[in-house]
Parts: structure tokens; sequence; C-alpha cells
């Protein structure tokens, strides 16, 4: 019977530049066009954002966010070194990176024999470990545990593709290469092996959009958005399924599920400038208490409105460790109004 180590944290991609830019995302909103104008102005900020904000565009806040992401990553780094895990399984989103308008598979098993993998367009410049677009990351893959997950999955009725080399995008979309990067953030090397698992998070905005944001001065119709995500409920259903796979394999296995929060870009109702931080404390008191209920009766259409289409890689951790029975030995919500997203970071441990 394979033991069991259940974590959650972030891929989020301003971590890999320099705290000046942290805020980049959100000075790219203040320029769109349909942005109303009084939010132009901090002064007509919530009186929290505009306090992150500050003098200098957020680069002390910057650093105070990254600090507090790093201790968490170095936390579980050093979990997973202690645990010592036959295969790594990553629930993450593929942004129109690996799957594109050829097909989109709702979830998808990567059961690659190993992988190498660039920076995503980053230079030297630009990213804190001053490694150039040239730099590769040679990661180990596990085909026999990915085909052995595909398998078992298919055989409790879960229709998941799966796949043994990239179709599109060479190397691991990046919500599967920032997590490996970030929890070998001081460069010691990460030796274990990985087998990603793609949910379509963003679902009718993942060809429509690109996987990214949309501009608030011309917002897309509903005929020209794409089909839905999979459902918050059939996520769990999912992570409920691996779980019981995986717990009577020989491999002893580390869940994660690898996402921020809600995204400000895609919470139009906030325009794009602040994440539903609300809805996000809401599901990490659930979380905290154990109260999987809570999660598994929010409908997708919530999930949509709060921009929290990521966290469907957090429900599918929810599903996992309700069916072992665990409620999270370890929580911590990390909160920002100018950085794009809320991050989470949980253990739930063997």
């Amino acid at each position: 019977m394979g033991e069991i180590l259940g974590l959650g944290m972030t891929h989020y991609p301003p971590l890999t530049g320099h705290d000046r830019d942290m805020a980049n995302i959100l000075r790219t909103v203040m320029r769109d066009p349909g942005l109303p104008e009084r939010y132009r102005d901090p002064a007509g900020w919530p009186d929290a954002m505009r306090r992150e904000y500050a003098a200098d565009g957020g680069t002390a806040a910057a650093a105070g966010h990254r600090e507090s992401l790093l201790r968490h990553f170095r936390h579980a780094r050093k979990l997973l070194d202690d645990f010592r895990p036959d295969v790594v399984v990553i629930w993450g989103d593929d942004q129109h990176e690996n799957f594109t308008e050829d097909v989109i598979p709702p979830f998808c098993v990567l059961a690659y024999d190993h992988v190498e993998a660039r920076h995503r367009a980053r230079d030297a410049a630009h990213n804190v470990w001053g490694e150039s677009a040239d730099t590769v990351f040679r990661i180990p893959g596990h085909r026999e545990a990915g085909k052995f997950l595909a398998r078992r999955l298919l055989e409790q009725d879960v229709d998941v593709s799966y796949a043994y080399k990239p179709l599109h995008h060479e190397g691991l979309a990046h919500a599967f290469l920032n997590t490996i990067m970030y929890l070998d953030y001081d460069r010691v090397g990460f030796p274990y092996p990985v087998v990603a698992f793609q949910v379509n998070c963003y679902g009718r905005r993942v060809i429509a959009q690109r996987g990214g944001r949309g501009r608030l001065d011309h917002p897309l119709a509903d005929a020209e958005l794409d089909p839905p995500s999979p459902s918050p409920r059939r996520c769990m259903e999912v992570g409920a399924a691996t779980a019981r796979a995986m717990r009577e394999s020989p491999w002893r296995t580390a869940l994660i599920a690898s996402s921020s929060w809600s995204h400000a870009f895609l919470t139009d109702k906030n325009h794009q400038l602040y994440p539903d931080i609300e809805s996000d404390r809401r599901m990490y008191e659930a979380l905290r208490r154990g109260d999987y209920e809570t999660w598994r009766g929010t409908p997708l259409a919530a999930i949509e409105a709060s921009g929290q289409q990521e966290m469907l890689n957090w429900y599918a951790l929810a599903g996992a460790m309700e069916e072992l029975g665990r409620k999270a030995d370890e929580c911590e919500f990390i909160e920002s109004w100018i950085f794009n997203s809320n991050k989470c970071f949980a253990v739930f441990k063997p």
C-alpha cells in the first residue's frame, strides 16, 4: 500500500521575476481602455489595496510577499525530502500551452519518461536566478506510475486522457515547471520523478482568451467562449479516485495541487484590479475546518465569477484528502490585493 503526502501550493509566475515587477499585471490592467477612469488613480482603490501599493508601486510589499511564499516552499521541500516520494503527482492547469485548438482534454495524465524544460520567455535579466533562456531543467518522469494511474482511473469510470510525450509545448506547461522550480528555489536539484496531471481549469477561456486575460474594453460574448471546465464536484471525484489508485500502488506518492486562488485578471466584477478576497477567505476557512461539503457544493459558475478557475487543481486535492479521511495539518492563507492572486499553502501528512 502506497503512503501518500498531500501538499497544496502555488505556481505564481511573477515569483520568477524581480520584486519591482511583481505588480506588473495590475499595471497592465490599469492601461486597459475599458477600465473605469476612477480606478486609474490609486485614490479610487480600496484602502488595503492602496496601502499595499504604497508610493513605491508595491516593491516593498513584493519583498514581503516573496518571503512568505519562499518560507512555505522551503518547508514543503523539507517535507518532500523527509517523505522521500517515489513519484510526485502534480495537478496543474494548461493555459493554451501543450493543449490548444486541436484537443482540450478535461483531464490528462502526462506519463512521460523524462522531460527537458526551459524558462517561460525569461532571460537572465528578468528572473531572480540570473538563468538564461537556454537553461535546461531535466526533470525525471515516471511512465510506469503514470500508466498505472491512468489505468486505475479508467477502471473507476474516470474517462481520463494520457500522453507519453508533449503535443505542442516542449517541456512542461508553466503550472508544473514553476512548481518544480519553486520547490527547488535554492537550486539544490529536484530528484523526484514527476507525473503531471493536467486539469482544464480555464474552460470557457482556454481558447477564446488563450488561457489568459480578457480585455475590459472588449468583453467576449457567451457565443465566443469555449465549452466549460469540469465541475468542482467532478474534480473532487477525480481526486478521490486518484487517492484510491495511488494508495493501492507500490509507490510512496506526493499529491500536489498547484495554483494560486482567485486571480484578479479573471475577476471581471472587480474590473480585474484585485482578486475575490471574500470568496477566497470563505473557501480557506472551509478547507481549514475540513468542510469538504462546502467545496463540493460550489457551482462552476461561482468559480468563474470569482476568478477561481485554477482552484480546480485544489478541488482535486481536496477530493483526495477527503477520500483518505484527512484534514489539513497545516494551512495558511496569504492575501494580496495588488499581486494578482491570493495564495494558500496546505500540508496533509500521512
